[in-house]
């Protein structure tokens, strides 16, 4: 798989059927593995390991309903209150990122209520901080550290 722009992490492959799985600590199960899968594993555990948000706090690939239409999120972090602190969206490490995906996220979060976004492939990574008073994205150069507070 392609070396991404994340620190490296203790990953578990199996192959079964001629198809190579990864093990998703957050699923507990193993997951095929295909490019954006690869992206999303390093995302969640750059999210556990070095930004030490507790794995009790991610959630992975869940629907969501976006007038009426069903959507997956990648990447949910909660607050400890249940309510939504960060978002990611996770493309394949050979897609650019865009506006498209810049779009797809602030539709997301129209729904959800974040925070903060994240946008990733792997490669290139974009923070923002949202400013819901004057309903724009601020761009940071990281997303914060977890906190109890």
């Amino acid at each position: 798989m392609q070396k991404l722009n994340f620190p490296k992490f203790e990953y578990r492959f199996k192959s079964t059927e001629n198809k190579v799985s990864i093990f998703d600590v957050i699923r507990k199960k193993f997951i095929i593995l295909q490019p954006e899968e690869w992206v999303r594993q390093h995302c969640v555990h750059f999210l556990i390991e070095h930004k030490k948000y507790p794995k009790s706090l991610i959630n992975v690939e869940k629907e969501l309903a976006i007038n009426d239409l069903k959507k997956r999120y990648d990447v949910v972090v909660f607050n400890p209150d249940g309510s939504i602190f960060i978002i990611v969206e996770c493309k394949s490490y050979d897609v650019a990122i865009s506006q498209n995906t810049f779009d797809q996220i602030a539709r997301y979060n129209l729904a959800l209520n974040a925070n903060y976004l994240m946008v990733t492939n792997g490669i290139n990574h974009y923070y923002c901080q949202m400013d819901k008073i004057n309903q724009r994205y601020i761009f940071l150069k990281d997303i914060p550290q977890y906190s109890k507070t």
